[in-house]
């Protein structure tokens, strides 16, 4: 990443909900923090091929929008998010949702949108099912891998 594109990722963290986000390649690893105060510093890490991960002390408090795994009963699938980003059920304020509980879903069908970095994203079902609940609120920020939706893949 280009220190312009880390400048970018710290604004956009700033203005969102997020307070921490991780990013790691086989080319670099990056941690941002969002601190409580504001007049604390932000924190930013690159490493460079690290051998093996440092430890990281954990958050204060888990998100309150990310369910613990226990919530989710065995049977149901969860849709995840794939990037950090603002969630959206429509494609436009004016437009009908793209699921709603008890809709029925097939694999490769456009389930919501997350914006991230003013581009919209399309993110898709990969599985076939019913839409059991929808966990995130619209117009919500959302965390890489964080559940979206619970499916039933029987319905």
């Amino acid at each position: 990443m280009k220190a312009k594109e880390i400048q970018e990722l710290i604004d956009y963290i700033s203005n969102s909900g997020l307070a921490e986000v991780k990013i790691k390649t086989d080319e670099f690893e990056l941690s941002i923090k969002k601190y409580a105060e504001s007049s604390a510093p932000r924190t930013v890490e690159v490493a460079a091929q690290a051998p093996a991960p440092a430890p990281t002390p954990a958050p204060a408090a888990a998100p309150a929008s990310a369910p613990a795994p226990a919530e989710a009963p065995s049977n149901l699938v969860e849709i995840k998010s794939p990037m950090i980003g603002t969630f959206y059920l429509t494609s436009s304020p004016d437009a009908d949702p793209f699921v709603a509980v008890g809709d029925s879903v097939k694999a490769g069908e456009t389930v919501c949108i997350i914006e991230a970095m003013k581009l919209f994203n399309e993110i898709e079902s990969e599985i076939s099912g019913k839409i059991v609940k929808i966990l995130v609120s619209n117009s919500t920020p959302v965390e890489y891998d964080q559940p979206l939706f619970l499916v039933d893949p029987a319905g």
